[in-house]
């Protein structure tokens, strides 16, 4: 405990802070890099106008709520006030739309990754430039308002993405992390900038509509590794407002959640893969070589370091389950019985382990929001029944978690089955995963893939740009992202691997079959409600 003060005092620690979609969250790690102290911050994207957005002013007191309880996490462990770090990352959502003018003021409200009314300029821009570009990125969104004529496009001067923003507003620098800018545009491997043919076929696309070349409103690339800035004294008063924090730590590149699931799941070398499932959940396959041809489920993003990622991203993932388990835990207080959240929640998802393999006549669709792996627009969360069948909690809880892995298992099949993609490991995080060996279990059987998870499961990305942010000053010269991982960060690491269950495979497989015969039912409650 002694050693962990002094080692706080002296700013021998690596802070990292990821803004999800429900928390934002803060970790402190030590000198080797495990977690020494942790905050958070619950928060909710608004719908407003038929759009996903959170406002500027909920980012910064998330983030001032996040630091505080760290700080107030730091003094009850070790007695000492969070005066320093050595090093920080900042991690969040990856793409979306956030659009500043020249003075810095925002143009129009953050429309977020879930936002999937980008359908005509993601499909012009993919014939365009003969690549996969998603509804949710940031060049869709840009394109998107081209198409609609939108007046604050005259005054664009800067395009960015969350993580980006608040690195700007902590370090004065307006750069981005190659894995977080992948998800805005295009990168070429190669050299690890922009695609420039792309970006050149962008600015004759949009001649006379953008005021700026493509080039001029991008954040500048850098691979993990780079120095990205300083904590201004102005970006320390915005995180601390009581003035305790000092500036002066230095900043790696921001990164996107991919990105750094990735790190906190050591899954930077090639064949390896990870999967992240939280509100949204998404598998990272960082790949040999290249695509045979271009998949609409399939969206090409990097590594950290700059490496070709296949990632398979679903917009829904956990959060129906969470309305499910809340939904419990009020019928738990009715009856007066303590409900506390984690309890319910590990009741509920060891009961799955005991439902029907093949979800027993049940069917459960955890679409809140549009889903374009599956081709739809807007999202209503379903159940439903066969006349017949068994309503019982395990079978239930099983189907719920299965609706939540079923979209992901289309994408994965494009990899495992169209395109012949190899893995070596696939490891898991995220909360999905914090009940031990439920949701990692029904996962290995979804993709039939053996499935590890590690002590850090439960930290994700928080612990993930933290590593980031250690690796920028503590690394040797010359090492590569994957050697500190594996050498240093997870050597002697706890791990916990789960073979596919024959049972489950077989009954997710039959659960499948169901689940695409009935998405018409899905895609008809979007039209009549």
């Amino acid at each position: 405990m002694a050693d962990l003060r002094e080692a706080i005092d002296q700013g021998r620690t690596a802070l990292g802070i990821e803004l999800g979609s429900t928390r934002i969250k803060a970790v402190l790690t030590g000198p080797d890099h495990t977690v020494i102290a942790v905050g958070s911050h619950d928060w909710e994207n608004q719908f407003v106008d038929r759009t996903w957005t959170y406002s500027l002013e909920a980012v910064w007191e998330g983030l001032q709520g996040c630091f505080a309880a760290l700080a107030s996490d730091v003094k009850k462990r070790y007695g000492t006030e969070l005066r320093t770090v050595g090093a920080l990352g900042v991690s969040a959502m990856m793409h979306g739309y956030l659009a500043f003018d020249g003075d810095g003021e925002l143009l129009t409200p953050f429309r977020t990754w879930r936002n999937t009314n980008t359908g005509d300029a993601s499909e012009a821009l993919s014939e365009l430039f003969g690549y996969n570009i998603p509804h949710r990125w940031s060049i869709a969104h840009l394109y998107q308002a081209v198409l609609g004529g939108e007046e604050h496009l005259g005054r664009i001067a800067h395009l960015t993405t969350l993580a980006g923003y608040v690195h700007w507003k902590l370090s004065g620098r307006q750069v981005l992390g190659v894995g977080d800018a992948s998800g805005m545009f295009p990168i070429d491997i190669a050299t690890g900038g922009y695609d420039t043919r792309m970006l050149g076929q962008f600015d004759e696309l949009a001649a006379g509509r953008v005021p700026l070349k493509l080039a001029e409103l991008l954040p500048a690339v850098l691979p993990a590794g780079e120095a990205a800035g300083t904590l201004t004294e102005e970006g320390a008063r915005l995180l601390d407002p009581t003035g305790a924090l000092q500036p002066g730590a230095a900043l790696c590149p921001p990164e996107g959640d991919a990105g750094t699931g990735m790190v906190a799941t050591n899954s930077v070398a090639r064949r390896t893969g990870n999967i992240s499932a939280g509100t949204s959940i998404f598998a990272m396959i960082v790949l040999d070589g290249e695509l045979s041809r271009r998949h609409p489920e399939i969206d090409l993003v990097t590594t950290p370091a700059g490496d070709l990622v296949a990632m398979v991203h679903c917009n829904n993932g956990a959060s129906e389950l969470n309305s499910w388990a809340g939904l419990f835990a009020e019928f738990a207080t009715a009856l007066g019985a303590k409900a506390d959240s984690n309890a319910v929640f590990e009741t509920l998802f060891k009961a799955a382990l005991d439902g029907a393999p093949d979800g027993g006549g049940l069917m459960a669709f955890n679409y809140l929001s549009g889903e374009p792996i599956t081709k739809l627009h807007e999202g209503r969360p379903l159940f439903l029944r066969e006349p017949g069948s068994s309503l019982n909690l395990a079978t239930f809880m099983r189907t719920q978690l299965y609706s939540a892995l079923a979209t992901l298992r289309i994408g994965m099949d494009v990899l495992q089955k169209a395109e012949s993609v190899r893995l070596d490991r696939m490891f898991a995080h995220g909360g999905l995963f914090k009940t031990e060996g439920v949701a990692q279990r029904l996962l290995a059987a979804a993709i039939d893939t053996p499935v590890t998870v590690g002590d850090s499961a439960s930290e994700g990305g928080a612990w993930g740009i933290a590593v980031l942010a250690a690796f920028l000053t503590t690394r040797t010269p010359g090492q590569s992202l994957d050697a500190f991982l594996t050498d240093v960060v997870f050597a002697g690491a706890r791990l916990d691997t789960a073979e596919p269950v024959a049972a489950d495979v077989e009954g997710f497989n039959a659960f499948m079959r169901r689940y695409v015969a009935a998405l018409p039912v899905e895609e008809a409650a979007t039209r009549h409600s």
